[in-house]
């Protein structure tokens, strides 16, 4: 644990923490800890990576605290101001409870009122949450204006669509961003507070309804961003009738504060969706093609399907762009079913490289397979091969030639078989199987695609297989 912040906590309570967890992380680099005192009661620690962020956090917290919306109080905060002390909300998010709730059209009874009470709370969290604040202390800035909207679509471009290798034209397609912008911006001068990461996994089931963290990015900003970006939120999947009922409720609480033109307001909100998303496709591409994260990775298929619903609408104002989207939405890779655990067990196999690290659980399980492909020979040492993959022909015949990898693979199967099998058997959910080598293209490549397949048929309708080249950045569902 941070010495500053452990130093903090025995200021704040006069005594050390009796025990110390570190909570995951998600898209961000600061780390959180629940620590807990002697007297048995707990608080979140949060360590952050910039002062400006942090400061921008706790003056938010502040300003939506005083006007009554449910944000976890801040109880300390260091000299530096790079770590402070929080409420404690517990290990329930929004998030986790949509899947478990989840019904062919919608969710349970319980979930569907938590969903509406949030939607619900947003109308205040923007226009009472704006009294009071004082913006200039945002981060990075203090409004979604041109330069933030350039940003998010420049984000998609190098963090994403370079990485997908999709060839486009730089001066058409800039010319198209700077169009969306102008559309986004006609005629609004927003006074309100944009949360800016307004979705499921932000909002905590505490006392039996919604609070809400991780607005540390928020600004002034327009009403639709918030909106879209909870009811267009990928891995939630919401259905369209779920999507319709909570954007009816919003509209509701919003009459409070202004009744916008409804036919307007929804046609808004499909461009602020398209911007929404593509500034999404960023972030899941920088931490997953360039951080290895591979739960991002897992979040692509998601989004690329949100994009096809609301292409049309953007087509009619950006057609270079829509153009673009649509390619990258028919690539093999992303065009696949979001990658989504079964009922039962479900076993990831991924390729990786030694040299960015063994890919982690996501599952928080632990353990699993790591097999070592470096005793066979290296395709990747000769010309020919160094560009293809363990997927290609060539590839494939030079590995089956030499007669290293067979007598491996089984031996792996055989291991496996047995796990799997005893998984299934005990109602386990999640069994992971790594194969990594020099370079993540060429013998884990081959190895994974293999095994996958090799469970696929063997387990047929028992398991489900979630197969990753992580060093390619494809995921596939089998």
């Amino acid at each position: 644990m941070d010495k500053e912040l452990e130093s903090l906590f025995l200021k704040y309570t006069g005594a050390q923490p009796a025990r110390v967890e570190q909570l995951a992380g998600a898209g961000s680099n600061r780390s959180y800890f629940r620590l807990c005192g002697p007297d048995g009661n707990s608080m979140i620690g949060a360590v952050g990576t910039n002062v400006q962020e942090n400061r921008a956090f706790l003056e938010i917290d502040a300003a939506l605290r005083s006007n009554g919306i449910a944000v976890p109080e801040v109880y300390a905060v260091s000299d530096s101001g790079m770590c402070y002390l929080q409420q404690d909300l517990g290990d329930v998010s929004l998030f986790s409870l949509l899947e478990k709730s989840r019904q062919p059209d919608g969710f349970d009874s319980h979930v569907m009122s938590l969903l509406e009470q949030t939607v619900a709370a947003l109308p205040a969290i923007q226009f009472k949450g704006a009294q009071g604040l004082d913006f200039s202390q945002c981060f990075p800035s203090e409004s979604f204006d041109r330069q933030g909207i350039m940003w998010d679509l420049n984000y998609f471009k190098y963090c994403f669509l370079k990485g997908t290798g999709a060839d486009f034209l730089e001066a058409e397609l800039e010319a198209d961003f700077n169009h969306l912008a102008d559309i986004l911006l006609e005629g609004v001068e927003p006074c309100t507070f944009m949360f800016r990461d307004f979705q499921s996994r932000n909002v905590m089931i505490y006392q039996d309804r919604p609070w809400f963290i991780d607005f540390q990015g928020g600004r002034r900003g327009p009403i639709e961003y918030d909106l879209v970006s909870f009811i267009g939120q990928a891995r939630a999947a919401y259905p369209e009738r779920v999507r319709e009922r909570l954007t009816q409720v919003y509209l509701d609480a919003l009459a409070e504060y202004c009744t916008p033109d409804p036919v307007q307001f929804r046609h808004r909100m499909d461009l602020f969706a398209a911007i929404r998303t593509l500034q999404v496709l960023g972030a899941y591409g920088y931490r997953g093609f360039f951080e290895r994260k591979s739960h991002f990775l897992l979040s692509i298929p998601a989004a690329i399907a949100d994009l096809k619903r609301i292409m049309p609408v953007l087509a009619g104002h950006c057609p270079y762009l829509a153009g673009i989207l649509a390619r990258i939405a028919e690539m093999p890779r992303f065009n696949v079913a979001a990658a989504k655990p079964a009922d039962g067990l479900t076993v990831r196999v991924s390729s990786f490289s030694y040299r960015q690290g063994i890919p982690d659980d996501t599952s928080g399980n632990g353990g699993g397979f790591v097999f070592d492909c470096r005793g066979m020979h290296n395709p990747g040492l000769y010309d020919q091969y160094r560009k293809l993959t363990g997927n290609d022909t060539e590839v494939i015949d030079f590995l089956e030639r030499r007669g290293e990898i067979q007598p491996f693979l089984e031996a792996a199967y055989t291991m496996v078989d047995a796990s799997v099998a005893k998984y299934i058997e005990r109602g386990y959910t999640s069994l992971t199987v790594n194969f990594g080598c020099t370079g993540g293209h060429h013998r884990s490549v081959y190895s994974a695609s293999h095994m996958a397949r090799h469970l696929k048929e063997k387990f047929a309708g028992r398991v489900a297989v979630i197969l990753e080249h992580r060093e390619l950045g494809i995921i596939q569902n089998l």
